[in-house]
């Protein structure tokens, strides 16, 4: 009996080893990520971990399809080193207030965040195309928060950014503090944040603290915290 259990639990671990391969890139954690996997779990590991010449080679696909423009940024040293990083200048169609400096995983995020939710979930729900994206800023060399004991924040890596405002066609910004009290504008903005939930490690906002009264924070590091 016990060599028949044996082999029985070969056979299944075979059949599953086997079936693995033909799962689509996004449910299947082995395989490496496209700019087509949808929104996930799996794709959020995936993007996370990228590996600086997977998320290279991701980027340059990225830019050919003009879904971000970056140019390259060397590596710094000091007291906040940055490696793996670029300079996003928009995201296609969608312009940006001013270019930021970002690492390889963070701009990937948000290129898909922006190209495969944020436009879509504009266009459905507002009417009109997003056309502009307003931030303020992704690096700077600092602790959380500030504070003189805590840990580097991940804006000290360039692994996050916080955005303030969107500007649609029609004419209208909106900001995520006046938005955020608004009946007309606040089920968009929080389809935006949810949205954005399936692509960083964290995703901040207006109900996580004061703080962050202002703007979306998006950040690479933890595992799926969407506040």
């Amino acid at each position: 009996m016990k060599g028949k259990s044996l082999l029985t639990i070969i056979i299944m671990v075979a059949i599953a080893t086997v079936g693995y391969r033909w799962l689509p890139s996004h449910y299947n954690p082995f395989k490496p990520l496209t700019l087509d996997d949808p929104p996930g779990k799996i794709t959020q590991y995936k993007l996370r971990h990228l590996s600086p010449d997977a998320c290279e080679n991701l980027l340059l696909q990225a830019n050919q399809r003009r879904l971000i423009r970056t140019q390259p940024v060397t590596d710094a040293g000091g007291d906040c080193p940055l490696s793996n990083v670029v300079r996003v200048h928009d995201f296609g169609p969608v312009s940006l207030n001013s270019s930021f400096l970002s690492s390889c995983p963070l701009a990937m995020s948000t290129a898909l965040f922006v190209s495969q939710q944020a436009r879509p979930i504009t266009k459905a729900m507002m009417g009109s195309e997003l056309i502009r994206i307003e931030h303020l800023g992704s690096f700077a060399c600092r602790n959380i928060y500030h504070r003189p004991d805590a840990r580097r924040s991940e804006h000290a890596t360039a692994e996050a950014l916080d955005i303030s405002a969107f500007r649609l066609a029609n004419g209208e910004r909106v900001t995520v503090l006046r938005g955020w009290k608004s009946t007309k504008m606040l089920p968009w903005l929080q389809a935006l944040q949810a949205a954005s939930c399936g692509y960083y490690g964290n995703t901040l906002g207006p109900d996580y603290n004061a703080a962050h009264a202002n703007h979306f924070h998006l950040g690479m590091r933890g595992f799926g915290l969407c506040r």
